[in-house]
């Protein structure tokens, strides 16, 4: 059962925020992005865009980003849709772009906000990316957010384990 996104009535946080997003399924990517990068503009937040063609190739953009000496954002959303076909293709690249973002939010101290959504047909990708009650763009966007403001209190440090 999903859950309704409630619109956060934050102060405005200002930061800077990357968001990579893929073109594949843009009907769907397109709904997302536009919801977080309006949530991220309402939050007075500074919001630079890439765009690769699928949700494979955003690993290696997100790297770049969470590796760059100047400019490195706050946080980085990810926004893809993969739908599952005939074959596990979908769920060989679903797990390799999971796990490939995970090791660089750790390996770089910069928090990247998974919303590469693996679903089962177009209707749940409707119901998550089009339906303003369960935009996952927004919600990515308010864990940016979030999470920009805990990794100020709590600075990352490459000396721990």
């Amino acid at each position: 059962m999903l859950k309704k996104i409630t619109r956060l009535q934050a102060a405005p946080s200002g930061g800077s925020f990357a968001i990579v997003a893929s073109r594949y399924n843009a009907r769907y990517v397109d709904t997302m992005l536009r919801a977080a990068r309006t949530e991220l503009k309402r939050a007075q937040a500074e919001v630079r865009v890439t765009r690769v063609p699928g949700a494979y190739e955003i690993p290696v953009v997100v790297a770049s980003l969470a590796r760059s000496a100047t400019g490195r954002p706050d946080a980085i959303i990810c926004l893809g849709v993969i739908l599952r076909g005939e074959t596990v293709h979908a769920a060989h690249i679903g797990d390799a772009v999971s796990r490939a973002l995970m090791d660089i939010q750790l390996a770089y101290g910069v928090p990247v906000i998974h919303e590469v959504l693996l679903l089962e047909n177009r209707e749940q990708a409707e119901v998550r990316c089009c339906n303003p009650e369960h935009n996952r763009g927004l919600e990515a966007a308010q864990t940016a957010l979030a999470m920009a403001a805990v990794m100020r209190e709590v600075p990352f440090r490459r000396d721990w384990p």
